[in-house]
């Protein structure tokens, strides 16, 4: 009974040796790059800007004009939720950047404004950009610019991981139509 049980974990430790050989093989024959861009496909969201424009009750924002180094890596539109669009973006020097709408409530915008801002907090301070000014919010992981439009009751922020001059840029590459 000894020498079976002996044999039997002799058998096991051998096929895991082989099985061990394999996987490292594979792994050394495998090309992979540590340094490869983990968004090689950028996401295409023209299907859910059609039909966030169509539903939502504010004129939805998107951007126009902004160089390939800016790529699309998520979307989506809440129908339910405070009618929210979301449209992400990683800019030229791989910085998150987020456009975040909703029909929020003026009273539920600061609320809004700082979920979608990773908690960012409102400043006195505020940035011209094409003429509008936008609120600046700051935060330990996000920034944000936010402009409220009382005329629509819709509430954008423009938030991320990268500067102030780049969400400015996105801020200025918006376009409702």
């Amino acid at each position: 009974m000894a020498g079976a049980r002996k044999q039997t974990i002799r058998g096991v430790v051998q096929s895991l040796a082989v099985i061990g050989v394999v996987v490292a093989g594979i792994y050394v024959y495998v090309p992979h790059d540590d340094k490869a861009d983990p968004i090689k496909k950028p996401v295409d969201y023209r299907v859910e800007l059609l039909t966030a424009r169509r539903a939502a009750p504010y004129p939805v924002a998107a951007p126009q004009g902004l160089p390939k180094e800016w790529r699309a890596t998520s979307v989506t539109y809440d129908g339910k939720n405070g009618k929210a669009w979301h449209l992400g973006f990683v800019d030229p020097d791989n910085q998150y950047v987020a456009i975040e709408q909703s029909a929020v409530t003026a009273g539920a915008a600061d609320k809004y404004v700082t979920s979608v801002s990773q908690q960012a907090k409102k400043t006195a301070r505020t940035q011209q950009v094409n003429g509008e000014a936008w609120q600046r919010w700051e935060g330990s992981h996000y920034d944000a610019l936010v402009r409220q439009d009382k005329a629509t009751g819709s509430t954008t922020v423009v938030t991320g991981t990268a500067s102030y001059e780049q969400l400015a840029k996105m801020a200025a590459a918006l376009r409702t139509k």
